[in-house]
Order: structure tokens, then C-alpha cells, then sequence
């Protein structure tokens, strides 16, 4: 009746006034409240935003005042939203002020703009020109996709209910995530390394794209065909189950076997490194992949050489054979053969020979043993002549054990008669 108002009006100071104009809206929690009355400057340069709030009057002490936007369309769509402070808190008069400890500007897209570098907004760019030539000619199967984006949305907005409903494992997460976070960002270098090496191996297959097109129009075929088999492996699989039941027993002991084995593993790394080295050595003709290589012209050499090798050893066989049990005899007189030059003079060495000839013998006497004549008239009758199938050691007189002279077997031809008789 006197021109006077029942509504409740505060101003709060912001950094910067974000495009708000007279008329936007003030909201709490996503209902509007009351509208923006007025926008101006103060002496020290912030922006005052004066607000004629319908409800939640008067506000309190710790009350806050966000800038937002509904959407990145449009310029002149910016609102208030704000958070109300405890209502044990002292109230802020009709008339009174926000601080601008207690407000927040909105960051427009241009600010974020300016804070990149020429390399990362021509990067950006690509990606922008990139998503225009991912899109060209698929707008049907991007509608299709925009169709899903609803349920999306709403199996999200349910996971989040189901992680708000469990706090301590949420809060659990978050700060095993952080310790994970704090991890990867000690290891920054490696994670810069990563994102490079990622970035050429992009690279790499995009330069490929024609072989890759290529690839991913036979995994559908590979795939069906694959299913069978995979049909098959689940009942070999079943059958593994009593395999694997049975194992468990000696997989126990498996830990310290292991722990054994590591001792060896160890000390074996020079072996395999020589043994890598035998194998494939840098260089020409110096390790056993050449020399494997050369075995086709080492084989034709051989199917030659080795069967006349062969027949040879083969009729070697017999004369080794016999001459084998003469062993001892022929390195006895190697032996005997060098004593008898051994003995020297002033002269040098010198040897002595004196044949022996078989014309006496011993014979019991009342006196002793005496050598007597064997009556024969013929001077060279003691000696032996024709003795030449000697059997081995026949060149001694036979020795009481009977090892002497020796006939390897019943078949053996030697004449054991032809031994010097006592």
C-alpha cells in the first residue's frame, strides 16, 4: 500500500561476474528461488551481483554462491546457485552481503582455451577435425548409437547409488586410488615414456590402417570357427578337473623345489649365455646355425665315404679281433726291445745277443739240478722251429696258474703246445 516489498534482497561480490545479466535466475539445489535485480562494479574492481530471493529467507553466515551454466550453448543463460549455510548460524540481514571468500566465478571455456600452449590447441584441433572424419558418412549408426546413451545414463546414475549406499568401501577406493595416483606420479618419467611410445604405436597402426581393415573383416569368420573349438575345450576342461585334483598333492612340495632350483637357475646363466652364444654368434661361419646350414653338403659327402668306411671297419674287425689278446706280448718286447740297448760305455749305448738253444735240459742229480745234453747228434736240435700260431704269452713256458699262454676262447687259433717247455 506504501510501495514497500516483503521480498528479501543480498548481494554477494564475485572475481568476475561471468556473464550474468539482470533477470537470471537464483537457484538452490536446482530450483529457482529468485532472479538476478542488478550487476555492477565495486571500487576495488569485483562484481556485485545483487539477488531478490521469494524464499529461504533470511539466509545464514557460511552461505555460498556458485556462478553455473545449464548447458555450453548459448552465452547469456548463467545462473546463481547457492548453498545454504547451517541455520544455527547468525542471519544475514535484508540488504546484507556475501563475501567474496564465499563465492566462486564460473570458468568459461576461453579462459581454459588460454591456458594451452600453440602445440596442445593445434593437438586439440586434430582431435576436433579427427572426430569430424571419425563421423563422416556414419550419421545413421551415431544416431543408432545416441540411442543407447539414455540407458547409459541411467545404469550410471544406479552404480552410483550403489556406491553411495556402501561409503566405506567407496571411501576405501578412493583413497587406494590415491595412493595408486600418488604412485604413478613418482614414476612420471616412465608414464611420459609410456604415453609416447603409445602415441607411435598409434601412429604405426593408423600408417597400416588398409591391413588392419583387412584384419577386422576375417575376425567375424575367425571368431565363428573359433567358437567351436572353444564349444570343444569346455569339455576337455572337465575332463582336466581330476588331472588337476590329483596335482594339488604335489604342488605343495613344488614352493621349495622351486626354492632349490633358483640356486641352479642362477649359477646356470653363464652356461646358457655361452650356449647362446654357440648357437647364434654375429659373424660369419662361427656358430651351429652355419654349421646346420652345411650339413646338406656334409651328408652328400658322407653317403659316400661312410659305407666304404663301414665295409672296411667290417673286414678290420676279424684282424682286430686276433690281435687284440696279443696286446701284452707286443708291449712286453716294446719293453725287452728298448732294455736291450739300455747299457752303456764310454763308447755310447751297446746291446748284447746270445742265442739259447734248447740242447740240454735240467735234470734231478744226487748233487742238485745239472744241465744235461739231450743226446742229440744234430747241434741245432734243441731249437724250435715253426712256432707260428702261438697263442698269447706262449712266448714264456707255461706258469702254474695256467693264465700263460692264454687262449681267449675254445675257437681261439693258437697253438698252446708250442709254448717253451720247462
Amino acid at each position: 500500500m506504501f510501495g514497500g516489498s516483503g521480498a528479501y534482497n543480498v548481494h554477494a561480490d564475485f572475481q568476475n561476474g561471468g556473464q550474468l545479466v539482470k533477470g537470471d535466475q537464483v537457484e538452490v539445489g536446482g530450483r529457482p528461488i529468485g532472479s538476478i535485480t542488478k550487476v555492477s562494479l565495486t571500487p576495488d574492481g569485483l562484481a556485485r551481483v545483487d539477488m531478490k530471493l521469494d524464499e529461504f529467507a533470511p539466509l545464514h553466515q557460511g552461505t555460498t554462491a556458485t556462478i553455473r551454466a545449464p548447458s555450453l550453448s548459448g552465452i547469456a543463460n548463467r545462473y546463481v546457485s547457492l548453498q545454504l549455510g547451517p541455520d544455527s548460524a547468525p542471519k544475514i540481514a535484508d540488504g546484507g552481503a556475501i563475501g567474496a571468500d564465499r563465492t566462486t566465478t564460473i570458468v568459461d571455456l576461453d579462459q581454459l582455451f588460454n591456458t594451452l600452449d600453440p602445440s596442445t590447441l593445434a593437438s586439440l584441433q586434430k582431435i576436433v577435425k579427427g572426430s569430424a572424419t571419425q563421423y563422416a558418412g556414419r550419421a545413421a549408426q551415431a544416431n543408432l548409437a545416441a540411442k543407447y546413451f539414455n540407458p547409459t545414463l541411467s545404469t550410471s546414475s544406479q552404480l552410483v547409488r550403489e556406491i553411495i549406499g556402501d561409503k566405506v568401501t567407496f571411501q576405501r577406493f578412493v583413497s587406494d586410488t590415491s595412493r595408486t595416483v600418488s604412485a604413478i606420479a613418482q614414476r612420471q618419467g616412465d608414464l611420459a615414456s609410456l604415453v609416447g611410445n603409445a602415441d607411435q604405436t598409434a601412429a604405426a597402426i593408423g600408417d597400416e590402417n588398409v591391413a588392419l581393415g583387412q584384419a577386422l573383416g576375417l575376425l567375424p569368420t575367425s571368431l565363428r570357427k573359433a567358437n567351436t573349438t572353444f564349444v570343444n575345450l569346455r569339455a576337455t576342461l572337465d575332463d582336466l578337473d581330476p588331472l588337476v585334483r590329483e596335482s594339488k598333492p604335489a604342488t605343495k612340495r613344488l614352493a621349495p623345489f622351486l626354492a632349490a632350483l633358483r640356486p641352479l637357475v642362477h649359477d646356470a646363466q653363464p652356461t646358457i649365455r655361452d650356449l647362446s652364444n654357440l648357437i647364434r654368434t654375429p659373424g660369419p661361419n662361427n656358430d651351429l646355425i652355419e654349421l646346420t646350414g652345411k650339413m646338406p653338403r656334409l651328408e652328400s659327402l658322407a653317403s659316400q665315404v661312410f659305407p666304404r668306411s663301414i665295409t672296411a671297419l667290417q673286414k678290420t674287425q676279424p684282424v682286430v679281433e686276433y690281435i687284440r689278446p696279443y696286446t701284452p706280448d707286443l708291449a712286453g718286447w716294446f719293453t725287452k726291445f728298448g732294455e736291450s740297448a739300455a747299457t752303456y760305455d764310454a763308447n755310447g749305448h751297446y746291446a748284447r745277443i746270445q742265442p739259447l738253444f734248447n740242447a740240454f735240459s735240467l735234470t734231478q742229480t744226487p748233487g742238485g739240478e745239472a744241465l744235461t745234453f739231450t743226446g742229440a747228434t744234430d747241434r741245432l736240435a734243441g731249437l724250435q722251429t715253426r712256432r707260428n700260431q702261438r697263442c698269447p704269452g706262449g712266448a714264456m713256458q707255461p706258469t702254474p696258474d695256467g693264465s700263460a699262454p692264454y687262449k681267449e676262447t675254445p675257437a681261439t687259433s693258437c697253438d698252446p703246445s708250442a709254448s717253451p717247455q720247462p
